[in-house]
């Protein structure tokens, strides 16, 4: 039973985004390239909040301090990305196969999004995964058996949801458009806090509210990628 929990909520977590990644990614280097480099930058901004948690002694024990500068960092850390990425867009372009990795933009800030959410998840869900092998589970005397499947979930939306602040926030910066922006900042505090829910098991709480941001900002980030829904039609009628 632990086993299969094991499988179901890692497949639930990490299902759609390594879908995403071998559909659109895992095929071109300079993409992959890309990708690690997000993800190491998403590990700098959990080295460095996590050493203001470690110095700032007496607030140690607030989670909310030690989340407030965790999604801090992480913003900074998306901004250097995209100047970095946005620097080295000519050399990119030359040594990638097809090309085409600079024609779009916001095709950089996709990939970029994809591996800075997926670190985080990794980061989010490894131990928790490790726990729900066994020997016991949760549900018995102590804690809620919903826990795992709660927190796969919550993975997952957090994972796609840097997926498109990325997207967002790219062409924010490149349209210098700070309401977009701002939106990615503020959306990313508002489904960190409320996430805090969790340590209360009140999970419909958190899971919902973040999920609802999660379309909003889905729509938010097609957009900025010139879509529409002539485009989706347009594209439903042709395959159909």
């Amino acid at each position: 039973m632990t086993l299969a929990e094991f499988f179901s909520c890692t497949l639930l977590a990490f299902g759609p985004p390594l879908a995403m990644f071998a559909m659109t990614i895992a095929k071109d280097p300079v993409r992959i390239i890309i990708m690690i480099a997000a993800a190491f930058f998403w590990l700098l901004s959990f080295l460095v909040s996590s050493l203001v948690w470690f110095i700032v002694v007496p607030l140690r024990s607030y989670l909310a301090f030690g989340m407030v500068f965790a999604v801090a960092f992480q913003e900074i850390f998306r901004y250097f990305i995209y100047l970095l990425l946005r620097k080295t867009e000519a050399g990119l372009k030359e040594i990638s196969e097809n090309n085409e990795i600079s024609s779009h933009k916001l095709e950089m800030a996709y990939v970029s999004g994809l591996g800075f959410g997926s670190m985080s998840g990794a980061f989010a869900l490894v131990n928790v995964l490790a726990d729900s092998v066994g020997p016991g589970t949760l549900g018995l005397q102590n804690g809620t058996e919903f826990f795992f499947v709660s927190s796969a979930a919550m993975t997952l939306c957090m994972i796609l949801l840097n997926t498109f602040w990325s997207v967002i926030f790219f062409n924010g910066m490149d349209e210098k458009n700070y309401k977009k922006i701002f939106w990615v900042v503020g959306s990313h505090f508002l489904v960190s806090g409320i996430s805090l829910m969790n340590t209360k098991g009140l999970y419909i709480f958190s899971i919902l509210p973040s999920y609802i941001i999660l379309v909003i900002t889905a729509i938010i980030a097609f957009k900025c990628a010139g879509g529409n829904i002539a485009s989706v039609l347009n594209s439903c009628f042709s395959k159909a």
